[in-house]
């Protein structure tokens, strides 16, 4: 069933920013805030990368073997008929067969040997035929080779010189093996985003406090916690702000000047007890967005901290990190700005919107007859947090759509495209 659109509580949008604006605003005026340092490789895994990793030499360095077997010339090998090579010697990974063989003769070789020179195709051990003649060996190999075959050649996996790790790069595994097979020990990164976390209302407990009638306990601040911590970053959460200007303002003074970045929950509004955003624009820059679940949602600067202001429920909280503060974090952390990819699915629901607003509406992955679709959530509350523990990921919606369609194509972003 779709809802009524006179039932939308967010209807003055015409003074906020629009989703793609806002963003174009973001991406353009950020800019990593973090020192360069050196890091050993044991360090570097989920750090940002603020010099490339280029190849000093070739990966591999030399052509190799790549399976255990005999090497040998092609030039010398009879295609058709197969050919008997005399084995003259053995090269094993570390210990290659230094001396130049005979031509019509054969090298034991295994696995990552160094190819003996001019040798280039290794015929494999399954396949040859051992003998032994006062006490010479001999590798009968079957026609049919191709020449090459089996060997790795120098430069394979990389050219010498070329960029193998990009800067802006958050480092994985794989990234710090790459590093590793360069010879690398060390590596210059950026140092962490050192983040604070503020909740705001009179109305907020924190978690282990004796329940009060009235009150709810702070969910945002451990959830947002997770979230920082799953970029790299360093959180460090401030506490609950009581619902006081004074108190609000200095606050915020503080913590600009002692953290890179300030997310703040709650206290975004314009109600008469809710000061984050007057204190943001009278003691520094403020904008909103305009979008659903997250209207209030606030994004500016004080001094030379930048400020993201969220709005107190916790699924406009997840939905407006994922979508805003994450790629802002990352930029800010020293990487590239973050692109979830969009799959395009169809819809299996019906829902009305509102135009003139992005909107992103919690879904689950669904099955009918062997087709992959997406249905939306079936409430809507920005408190309900088992939306988010049940969901797969998130519909966004443009501005320009009013309605959508069971069947209808739709943008979906699986959680797993947000680092969840």
């Amino acid at each position: 069933m779709t809802r009524k659109l006179a039932d939308d509580c967010f209807v003055l949008d015409k003074d906020r920013l629009p989703h793609g604006e806002a963003l174009a605003i973001l991406k353009s005026r950020v800019r990593p805030v973090v020192e360069v340092e050196e890091i050993t490789l044991d360090n570097a895994a989920g750090r940002y990368l603020a010099e490339a990793i280029v190849a000093p030499r070739p990966i591999p360095s030399h052509d190799n073997a790549a399976v255990d077997g005999y090497s040998f010339s092609h030039t010398s090998y009879d295609k058709a008929q197969g050919t008997r090579f005399k084995v003259v010697g053995e090269a094993s990974a570390g210990h290659p067969f230094t001396q130049v063989p005979p031509r019509d003769s054969a090298v034991r070789i295994f696995t990552g040997a160094v190819m003996p020179s001019g040798h280039d195709t290794v015929a494999m051990q399954e396949f040859v035929g051992i003998e032994e003649q006062e006490g010479q060996w001999f590798a009968t190999v079957p026609g049919g080779l191709k020449q090459g075959v089996n060997r790795r050649l120098a430069g394979e996996d990389s050219k010498q010189g070329a960029v193998l790790v990009k800067p802006g790069m958050r480092l994985r595994p794989q990234d710090v093996a790459t590093a590793a097979a360069c010879g690398l020990d060390r590596l210059r990164c950026y140092a962490r985003l050192r983040v604070a976390i503020l909740s705001t209302g009179d109305e907020i407990l924190r978690p282990g406090d004796v329940f009060e009638q009235g009150k709810v306990y702070d969910a945002n601040a451990p959830m947002l916690d997770g979230l920082i911590k799953s970029l790299g970053a360093e959180p460090a959460a401030l506490g609950v702000l009581e619902d006081d200007a004074d108190r609000v303002r200095a606050a915020l003074k503080d913590a600009a000047c002692r953290y890179d970045v300030l997310v703040i929950s709650g206290g975004a509004s314009q109600g008469a007890e809710d000061h984050v955003a007057k204190t943001i624009d009278d003691i520094g820059n403020l904008w909103q967005i305009a979008i659903k679940p997250g209207r209030p949602m606030s994004f500016g600067q004080i001094g030379n901290c930048a400020v993201l202001s969220l709005p107190g429920n916790p699924v406009a909280v997840f939905v407006c990190f994922l979508i805003y503060v994450r790629p802002v974090l990352a930029r800010l952390a020293g990487g590239d700005w973050p692109k979830p990819v969009r799959y395009p699915l169809p819809a299996a629901f019906a829902q009305a919107k509102k135009a003139g607003r992005r909107e992103f509406w919690r879904a689950r992955l669904a099955t009918n007859g062997g087709q992959l679709s997406v249905a939306k959530f079936p409430r809507d509350g920005s408190g309900l947090i088992s939306s988010l523990r049940d969901a797969d990921g998130l519909i966004e919606v443009s501005e320009e759509v009013s309605e959508i369609k069971e069947g209808d194509t739709v943008d979906f972003i699986p959680f797993a495209e947000l680092g969840l």
